[in-house]
């Protein structure tokens, strides 16, 4: 006796119950929905994403005659600000920081010892800070106000002494 195998239409070859054609659709719509969320922040928003600047030797960067040997604030005749930052182990060099209100402030931000975060609290400027990379973000503080900075990566024990202030007057 032999078997015969029934035809199989392209019509009914593919058979995907309606609960699942349901979650199917219900997973499109929540990835354009997403994307559209994505795109909307990252124009309209403004939100930046920090990029390596360039690269250095944790080991001898804060030392020596490049721009974090003396960190902090360099002002230009325009009225911007290129501020350099050192984080290591508990402290943020400098800590404190006063700018005019209506100023572009680009940070530069680098560490001497171990993985460190930059965030810059009522602000989008959040960096991861790795040792031997410059990170940096450029924004225009419009609002005088204070702005506290805190390391946001966890490096040890006094962790939560990591921080330091940015002040922007009229």
């Amino acid at each position: 006796m032999s078997e015969e195998t029934p035809e199989v239409s392209a019509e009914t070859s593919l058979h995907i119950d309606p609960y699942e054609r349901n979650w199917m659709r219900l997973t499109v719509v929540l990835l354009v929905v997403f994307a559209t969320a994505v795109t909307i922040a990252g124009f309209a928003l403004g939100f930046q994403v920090p990029s390596p600047e360039e690269r250095v030797d944790p080991r001898t960067v804060a030392i020596g005659d490049g721009p974090f040997a003396d960190p902090g604030l360099r002002e230009y005749p325009d009225g911007s600000y290129d501020l350099y930052i050192v984080s290591q182990m508990f402290s943020f060099s400098p800590n404190e920081v006063t700018v005019r209100a209506g100023s572009e402030v680009t940070f530069y931000v680098t560490s001497i010892d171990v993985q460190h975060g930059f965030k810059l609290q009522n602000t989008n400027v959040n960096m991861q800070i790795v040792p031997g990379q410059v990170s940096k973000l450029t924004v225009t503080f419009d609002e005088p106000g204070t702005y506290d900075y805190i390391c946001t990566e966890y490096c040890g024990s006094a962790h939560a002494q990591m921080y330091g202030t940015l002040t922007v007057e009229k």
